[in-house]
């Protein structure tokens, strides 16, 4: 068996249906190989789209993402999806063609040091030596991935390694590192002391994180909010931990949060910070958090507990088990008076807007097309102000909430929401992007012509990178610079070459009509909505 016969058989044990990526020299023998397997291969149109994909489908799938790219070019440019799965946390296996073991250093063709590039995003990376070590490396990096605090991990394959002889193909069962056993249940004596502070708590409230959903916690911590009426803010990344009207959830905290998440936040007199960093976005004052309150910190990984604030109480712990140890715990909690403060202030606090009636409002399109949405359906927005209106305004029912929140990465919504598309067939999967952030990836429109992968795409159009616009607009009191998107294509043409329907929304009228036809099909589609270039988040 060759190097790369072994590696496709790794996948195929670790149960890989998918692979997205770009073939290359030095990658070849791998995509060789693969053609005798059922895996399925994506040719993604440029690589940071591969790792993008790998990682919509890892983060519906609750399994690793795979893409495998060549060296040089190849592996260069599918580090930007690579750093946006590592600041999310997001578990991928990437592969990457190398170039000769014999020959590396010698700066030949298409040779980069690959491992070297990503080493600040990664949770681990490999460099194969030894054709022997392909079954013991790979089961490694999958266990890695998808164990602890979730991420990205690279395999580089030198050409030579790929096309070399195994003596004997024989994967590991286990995994035994020494150094790496992360903690998954949480310490009994802190959850206990969790309780008693719940026990003397009047104003208590959960703030969930990504890590929740990473770790497959929103039901637990459901039924914990449930059962202790406790309330629940997320950040952005934890938006879908709870269904948007549940009456215990009360929005996204943060700089473009809502006013009445941040009060209730800030009021507190215990606050719960799960799965989330506690970085700038969240919490641009971690002093705030701090003051005249208990704050417990739980996360999987122990070196964010305490690095931005200083925790009463930290407990280190997959969010699934602790909410889990601590639902079963007895205690005493009446919070009727807090909850129906906090009520109040989602009543009276709702930001107003005063849209121009001449375009479509962002803000109540993204609610009416939520309404319209399935019960289960997989809403990706991209980064930009389309982002921030989709976090505002999108409404979860029991599906999920996806974007590029750690690193902020435009682009990603399209190629990430086809990786959801093929993880489940069933779901209806809709991409929001700006014109700005849909010119970064339309090229993956090709992809899913070619690979029938059925998205809904809308394009939030103001001719402008909106969000440095308004940045722009309050900065520099309205001196634009490089944000002007003349020159952008017309995207009825650009559907119709990728043989795709077009519908174009000029206001809010017929809105709801368009919105039904819009999702009527399971096909792809492009909506475009024109919206007011000076319109603000």
């Amino acid at each position: 068996m060759l190097g790369a016969d072994a590696i496709i058989k790794c996948l195929e044990a670790e149960g890989v249906e998918y692979v997205f990526g770009y073939p290359g020299v030095a990658i070849c023998p791998f995509y060789n190989s693969i053609l005798e397997s059922d895996i399925k291969t994506i040719l993604i149109r440029t690589e940071q789209n591969a790792a993008h994909a790998a990682s919509g489908l890892a983060r519906v799938s609750g399994k690793v993402g795979v893409c495998a790219v060549t060296s040089g070019p190849g592996a260069t440019n599918v580090i930007t999806g690579i750093a946006t799965a590592f600041a999310d946390s997001i578990p991928l296996v990437c592969i990457t063609g190398q170039v000769n073991s014999k020959l590396l250093g010698s700066d030949v063709f298409q040779e980069a040091d690959i491992t070297g590039a990503v080493e600040s995003f990664v949770k681990y990376s490999y460099l194969v030596k030894n054709v022997n070590d392909i079954p013991q490396i790979f089961k490694e990096a999958f266990h890695i991935a998808n164990s602890g605090r979730k991420g990205p991990v690279l395999i580089d394959v030198p050409i030579d390694i790929q096309n070399a002889e195994l003596k004997k193909f024989v994967y590991p069962e286990t995994v035994n590192m020494r150094t790496y056993k992360p903690t998954v249940r949480g310490n009994m004596a802190q959850i206990k002391k969790v309780v008693a502070e719940l026990d003397k708590a009047k104003k208590p409230i959960i703030c969930a994180g990504g890590g929740v959903l990473l770790s497959d916690a929103a039901d637990a911590l459901r039924e914990f909010s449930e059962k202790h009426k406790i309330p629940v803010v997320s950040t952005m990344m934890g938006i879908s931990a709870m269904p948007t009207r549940h009456p215990m959830y009360f929005g996204m905290v943060g700089n473009n949060g809502k006013p009445y998440a941040n009060r209730a936040m800030n009021e507190s007199d215990l606050l719960i910070m799960v799965g989330a960093r506690v970085a700038d976005r969240a919490v641009s004052q971690p002093g705030l958090i701090t003051e005249n309150k208990v704050l417990v910190h739980i996360d999987v990984d122990p070196a964010e507990i305490g690095k931005n604030v200083g925790p009463t109480i930290p407990l280190v712990g997959d969010a699934k088990h602790v909410f889990e140890d601590l639902t079963a715990q007895e205690m005493v909690c009446d919070h009727e008076e807090w909850l129906e403060t906090l009520a109040g202030y989602r009543e009276n606090m709702e930001p107003k807007r005063n849209p121009n009636p001449n375009y479509v409002d962002p803000a109540a399109f993204i609610t009416m097309l939520s309404d319209a949405m399935e019960e289960d359906a997989v809403y990706v927005a991209d980064v930009g102000q389309n982002q921030i209106w989709s976090c505002a305004y999108h409404v979860v029912k029991s599906g999920r909430f996806l974007t590029s929140g750690g690193m902020g990465t435009m682009g990603y919504s399209i190629p990430a929401a086809m990786g959801v598309k093929l993880a489940d067939k069933k779901k209806q999967v809709v991409a929001v992007c700006g014109d700005g952030s849909f010119q970064m990836s339309m090229m993956e429109l090709a992809t899913m012509n070619q690979h029938d992968i059925p998205v809904k795409i809308i394009v939030l159009k103001n001719n402008y990178l909106g969000m440095v616009r308004q940045y722009q607009h309050f900065t520099y009191k309205d001196n634009y610079s490089v944000v002007d998107l003349s020159g952008s294509p017309d995207l009825e043409k650009l559907a119709s070459a990728y043989q795709m329907d077009f519908m174009r929304l000029n206001n809010m009228n017929g809105a709801k009509e368009a919105i039904e036809a819009f999702l009527a099909e399971d096909k792809s589609m492009i909506m475009e909505c024109i919206i007011d270039p000076m319109d603000l988040v």
